[in-house]
């Protein structure tokens, strides 16, 4: 399986259809370039908020109450792309109004044939609590992508190795994990989640970021991070466990994935995380005891 994600810039996109010009230019150039899997960024949809005057803008509560008029043609523009293009597309994510004045950051994937599914974010960030309007999410899941299993793991999320884990457990062996980081060290966070989850899971990551400065907008003023794949690092892969990472002007960084090439490798395998993984909860390491140096 081919897999793109995306180092998205930030534009300012005068109106929807100026939006969906864009995302046809992009999901069609991965398409030429054989993808079967093309992930966005987190926060894509905020995007959007440049359609609006510098009052709705400027305001991250206005912002995201007025983008929600376009969630409609949201679904609309990538299951129409999906369908058009023959990509499994992972939409970035959407901040979408559940009720109440509340919000969940939510992910949506589409498949060729039609199907759509989400992730929501489960973990909040100090910017996103600041804000006092966004809910985490409550359930995990995984998709099924033309015979790979897929989870979705939000940013801040990747940090987090136990719903990986049992994301894992439930078959996934591709994580796809859409990202906005607004300095070098929450780019480096994410980074290392990444590698991180590959490692410890024995599978495939692919992370999608936002680039680039929109002082328009107070939640994504400023953008950094590269897009890159990742594998565990272990025989038959990269040491470094970088398959692939864009530069400073790549729109896709594109590997190919091969999860049964991933189980063979098993055999000249130097580590086993992942199946060695239950030997940590045997319950002498449920907690560390204090030992005197005596």
């Amino acid at each position: 399986m081919r897999v793109a994600a995306a180092r998205y810039v930030i534009g300012m996109p005068a109106d929807f259809e100026a939006f969906a010009a864009h995302q046809r230019r992009l999901l069609g150039d991965a398409a030429a370039l054989g993808a079967q899997v093309a992930v966005l960024p987190e926060y894509l949809a905020l995007e959007l908020a440049a359609t609006f005057d510098e009052a709705v803008r400027g305001d991250a509560h206005a912002a995201l109450a007025a983008i929600q008029r376009y969630r409609g043609d949201w679904l609309a523009l990538y299951a129409g792309l999906a369908r058009d293009t023959g990509l499994h597309i992972l939409a970035g994510s959407f901040l979408l109004d559940i009720g109440q004045g509340r919000y969940r950051n939510r992910s949506d994937l589409f498949s060729a044939g039609g199907g759509h599914g989400w992730q929501d974010k489960l973990q909040l960030t100090g910017l996103e609590k600041r804000i006092g309007v966004i809910d985490p999410g409550d359930a995990l899941k995984v998709f099924d992508l033309g015979g790979v299993r897929a989870g979705i793991s939000i940013c801040y999320d990747v940090e987090f190795p136990l719903p990986v884990r049992a994301q894992w457990e439930a078959g996934a062996r591709l994580l796809l994990v859409p990202s906005c980081t607004a300095s070098a060290a929450g780019a480096t966070r994410v980074r290392v989640g990444c590698l991180a989850r590959a490692l410890e899971n024995r599978c495939f990551v692919a992370r999608s970021v936002t680039a680039g400065e929109a002082r328009w907008t107070p939640m994504l003023e400023f953008n950094t991070g590269n897009a890159g794949l990742f594998a565990p690092m272990d025989v038959g892969f990269p040491a470094d466990g970088v398959l692939i990472e864009t530069g400073n002007t790549d729109i896709w960084a594109i590997a190919d994935i091969d999860v049964d090439a991933l189980e063979a490798a098993r055999a000249e395998a130097q580590v086993d995380n992942d199946r060695d993984w239950p030997a940590q909860n045997r319950p002498v390491l449920a907690r560390a005891v204090v030992s005197s140096l005596d």
